[in-house]
């Protein structure tokens, strides 16, 4: 009998321990305005975000343009995913894309030009 609660006890601290050791994953919706409809867009940027530390999952999805992130909060705050964002060419939120990083964008992960703003520009 003794040996029986010995290994109860034993299991029950082993489980314990187990579960005081997982870390924290928090579930981020991040609004992207500038991305396309197109399959590029979206698997350039799930392909960017998979390569941070701290980064369990990438699902952008087109039609509501957002990318929804599940994230290690010990190894990757939000603000770095939105920046992380802006450095591939796209805005996240209120972080707007760098020009370079936008430049270097296929032309259809571009915003198009509209016929109107590219007679202002002339």
């Amino acid at each position: 009998m003794k040996k029986i609660l010995f290994l109860l006890l034993l299991a029950v601290g082993i489980s314990q321990a187990s579960f005081a050791q997982s870390k924290a994953i928090q579930t981020i919706k991040i609004s992207l305005p500038t991305v396309q409809e197109c399959d590029v867009c979206k698997e350039k940027i799930e392909t960017y975000l998979k390569r941070y530390d701290g980064v369990a999952s990438v699902a952008v999805n087109l039609r509501r343009k957002e990318a929804t992130i599940k994230y290690f909060t010990d190894r990757i705050t939000d603000e770095d995913i939105k920046a992380a964002i802006a450095t591939a060419g796209f805005d996240a939120n209120e972080v707007k894309a760098e020009p370079d990083a936008y430049n270097r964008l296929p032309k259809c992960c571009k915003i198009p030009e509209t016929k109107g703003a590219a007679k202002a520009a002339q």
